[in-house]
């Protein structure tokens, strides 16, 4: 998993950014479910998804707020 970038992220619409950190949440939660099974040794994982999901909920914010 890769962190997105805030620059892409900005042309997006709000109802596709809301999917984004559906799909985030989704992610981390079986990031976590794995890592408890021991199916997972990448730890790093969960904190991308985090920053991801923290990145995706600031700009939704923004837009929502009417900034930039």
């Amino acid at each position: 998993m890769k962190a997105l970038k805030a620059k892409d992220l900005h042309d997006k619409s709000v109802p596709d950014l809301e999917k984004m950190v559906a799909e985030e949440r989704q992610a981390l939660y079986k990031a976590r479910r794995d890592l408890v099974f021991r199916q997972m040794t990448d730890i790093a994982s969960l904190k991308v998804h985090r920053h991801n999901i923290a990145r995706l909920l600031t700009i939704i914010n923004e837009k929502k707020r009417g900034e930039k």
